[in-house]
């Protein structure tokens, strides 16, 4: 079983290098996601400041009608009032002309108020058109950057994901589809080493009795708390390797 799972990390090497690789790519096409985000908002900003000022426009050109037309009444009436011999007729003419010229200024007023807003709503709209166009050509060197980087991820997922097929060929098969079971729910490492007899993966204290079926290796064993699968790593080698010189030097002073 040792043998087995030594296959199966060096997949798991290769998996966790290509999870990575998603990863980033992810991250990447999100960075495109939003730069497309950005010129579409500021393409729909001036597509409804333009459509303001359209409206504006013929709001404007609809006040000067209708400034034109009180005109035309007022010379109308100017003329009828030349001909007016009788002083009620007369009051009643100049009544209405007032009324026609206080009309026109409140018109005039409203006219002004709409070229004052039309000329601000251009002056933003311009502003807007410069955002975009500098933001599409600073955007087109990012996303030509990403492009290649998500090339270069796509090479070398397409490498590893070789470098995969060929271990998986003479892998334990049956060790290999738990593997990848547990791969596909936890999306991380799931075969890891018991370090001071706690579980790598979930960093909870085991038994002893745990941790000595997973030194004998003879088969899988599994976290009883994430289900992680353990393998042992041989430390006293380390501490085997520190410790020889202090026991010869103790041998030679009990000599002498």
């Amino acid at each position: 079983m040792k043998e087995a799972l030594k296959t199966i990390l060096e997949i798991q090497d290769l998996d966790m290098k290509m999870l990575r690789l998603v990863r980033v790519k992810k991250e990447r096409l999100k960075e495109i996601e939003q730069i497309e985000a950005l010129r579409k908002e500021l393409h729909q900003q001036t597509t409804e400041k333009e459509n303001e000022i359209t409206d504006l426009n013929k709001q404007t050109l609809s006040f000067e009608h209708k400034i034109q037309d009180i005109a035309i009444k007022m010379k109308k009436l100017e003329g009828q009032q030349g001909s007016i011999k009788e002083v009620k007729e007369f009051n009643a003419i100049t009544q209405e002309m007032t009324a026609l010229e206080r009309e026109r200024i409140t018109t005039e007023q409203k006219m002004s108020d709409l070229v004052d807003k039309r000329v601000a709503a251009e002056e933003l709209l311009n502003k807007i058109k410069e955002t975009l166009q500098s933001s599409e050509i600073n955007s087109l060197a990012l996303e030509n950057e990403i492009k290649n980087s998500i090339k270069v991820i796509n090479e070398e997922g397409s490498s590893l994901k070789k470098q995969r097929d060929t271990l998986a060929k003479t892998a334990n098969g049956e060790v290999l589809q738990i593997y990848e079971r547990l791969l596909r729910n936890k999306k991380d490492r799931v075969i890891v080493p018991i370090e001071n007899r706690t579980c790598s993966g979930c960093h909870i204290v085991l038994t002893a009795q745990h941790e000595n079926i997973v030194r004998k290796g003879d088969n899988l064993v599994f976290c009883e708390h994430c289900s992680r699968i353990h393998y042992w790593q041989p430390e006293e080698v380390v501490t085997e390797t520190h410790t020889a010189p202090t026991k010869r030097r103790r041998r030679r002073v009990a000599s002498a």
